[in-house]
């Protein structure tokens, strides 16, 4: 990936802690042309993209420097790449990130099972220590687990009672 020239100043608020002497963080303190000279830096070279890298529309270039442990993929890949379509300063971007995150997760699970390996979501999501530590929460959360799964059920039935009658 190549390094793009482009015009900062045209973008809002880029820049904006571009003095090292204006540090808003302690504004109490007297400054010096000495304090901040560790702040003064090359820009790194442009890492290499081997994976597809979500950017901002912000940004007019993806930083000199990213992480690509998991790479955009299935649903929650979709939901990602819909997500970087809004502002990072809107829930438009936020929300469908951490739905994403989610499906994730559940993705990974179904993931798990396809190879043969059936993770223990009790003790993974911290059953024992809510057991221990909680007993009271620990037993709502099962008590209004199994009502919602009846609910289901029963509605699940019902739909299926109704399409008996129909034939």
């Amino acid at each position: 990936m190549e390094n793009k020239d482009f015009e900062r100043k045209d973008i809002n608020g880029w820049g904006i802690d571009a003095n090292p002497l204006d540090v808003p963080s302690y504004p109490m303190k007297n400054r010096n042309e000495n304090d901040n000279k560790g702040m003064v830096w090359e820009r790194p070279s442009q890492q290499a993209a081997h994976v597809e890298i979500l950017t901002s529309n912000e940004r007019p270039t993806i930083t000199a420097v990213f992480g690509t442990p998991n790479p955009p993929s299935g649903l929650s890949g979709k939901i990602r790449r819909y997500a970087f379509k809004f502002s990072e300063s809107s829930y438009g971007h936020w929300l469908p990130l951490l739905l994403a995150d989610r499906v994730n997760m559940v993705e990974g699970l179904v993931d798990d099972i396809k190879r043969g390996h059936f993770p223990n979501i009790f003790s993974e999501l911290g059953g024992k220590s809510e057991l221990k530590h909680n007993p009271k929460g620990f037993a709502k959360k099962v008590i209004v687990g199994l009502a919602i799964t009846a609910a289901i059920v029963m509605i699940c039935k019902r739909n299926n009672k109704g399409e008996e009658d129909e034939y």
